[in-house]
């Protein structure tokens, strides 16, 4: 029996495997190429979540609080300093005693005075009794008509005296009571220039008081936003050493010209602060506010701009859409916008940032931490 019908089956069968094996790779293949791509995963830098928050707008300002009433006391006369009564930090009514001079020169000077206002006043007593005398003796023709005049004129000079001697005795007084220095008005010993034993000459700085319940923010606004000015205006400012926390106040003098260099105004806000948590010279960081209202907002960043319609990219059923919106007020202190009008809803997924590049139509998955977020936003609606 010859062996070619044999090996000419064998050759067969291995072409038909082989070609089998060919054709199922082949197949695999194209399901391969077939097969959707995963979806994108996005995190929480990827994506933020439209909500319906109040938002607001103006112009935005820097400055320093201050004081609205200070006062340094000073020395009225020269003298040593016998001794104090406050310290810095602490609180003091109107007319508390902060410090004493030496009064010994002074003692000696208003007892002289006081002396002389004793001697001016018997003086006068005893000038009014004599032209008294003299006129009754005019009247019944013992002396002549001068001597009345003459008394008359000495009473005068012993008023004339009196009201000298009562002058330099208010002087004196008036020395002695300087000496006693006291509170000008109720407040806080913000800073103390003397210790006793210091000698000082007159109009030396001894105390400054602060009345720390009324402030004064003086702030800088951009010139180009000086129309959102105007008296009466609230202002809302963060200050350092107040994390989280937002205090306002009422615009209450603008400054009628602008800086040449920097192109600033300056406005000054009262700020109230009864309770004393605010102080003098912490640095403020906030706005006028001059239009707020509650609306969707989402923040700047969400804001497709790219094109002339601006629009969001918006996750909807795990797949990105473009969403044509138009915006409203922006907060530039909070970096949000407020959505007027398009088709979006508290509790949509927006796209930010790099994601923004992600074509519409592509299927993306939400991180757990993102989709929770929105779930409990939507929830909370």
């Amino acid at each position: 029996m010859s062996s070619k019908p044999y090996l000419k089956n064998i050759g067969l069968s291995l072409g038909l495997a082989i070609l089998a094996v060919l054709s199922y790779a082949c197949g695999g293949r194209e399901k391969e190429a077939a097969a959707p791509p995963p979806p994108v995963v996005l995190g929480p830098a990827d994506t933020a979540v439209v909500v319906m928050a109040p938002i607001e707008t103006g112009p935005a300002l820097t400055g320093t609080l201050a004081a609205e009433e200070e006062a340094t006391v000073r020395a009225q006369l020269g003298g040593t300093v016998l001794e104090t009564y406050a310290e810095p930090g602490q609180a003091v009514r109107r007319g508390a005693a902060l410090a004493r001079l030496d009064t010994a020169a002074l003692r000696d000077a208003m007892a002289s005075a006081q002396a002389a206002v004793t001697n001016a006043r018997n003086s006068l007593a005893v000038a009014e009794r004599e032209a008294e005398r003299q006129r009754v003796l005019v009247q019944a023709g013992a002396v002549a008509e001068r001597n009345v005049e003459t008394a008359h004129q000495q009473v005068v000079a012993a008023r004339a005296a009196l009201s000298l001697a009562q002058a330099q005795l208010a002087n004196a007084e008036e020395q002695v009571a300087n000496t006693r220095i006291t509170a000008p008005f109720s407040g806080v010993v913000s800073d103390k220039q003397v210790s006793a034993g210091d000698v000082v000459q007159p109009g030396a700085a001894l105390f400054t008081i602060v009345n720390p319940s009324i402030l004064e923010l003086e702030a800088t606004v951009p010139a180009e936003r000086l129309s959102a000015l105007r008296a009466g205006a609230p202002v809302q400012f963060n200050v350092n050493g107040y994390p989280g926390r937002r205090f306002t106040g009422e615009i209450t003098r603008i400054n009628p010209s602008a800086d040449p260099v920097t192109r600033q105004v300056r406005v000054y806000a009262q700020i109230a602060n009864p309770d004393g948590e605010l102080v003098a010279g912490l640095f403020a960081e906030g706005r006028v506010a001059t239009e707020s209202r509650t609306a969707l907002t989402v923040p700047r960043d969400a804001v497709d701009r790219r094109m002339a319609q601006r629009a969001l990219l918006v996750v909807r059923q795990n797949r990105v859409g473009r969403v044509d919106v138009e915006l409203g007020l922006e907060d530039e202190q909070e970096q949000r916008v407020e959505i007027r009008r398009g088709a979006v809803q508290a509790g949509d997924v927006v796209l930010l940032g790099a994601a923004q590049g992600i074509t519409p139509g592509t299927q993306v998955q939400l991180a757990p931490t993102v989709q929770e977020r929105a779930d409990r936003l939507a929830q909370a609606l």
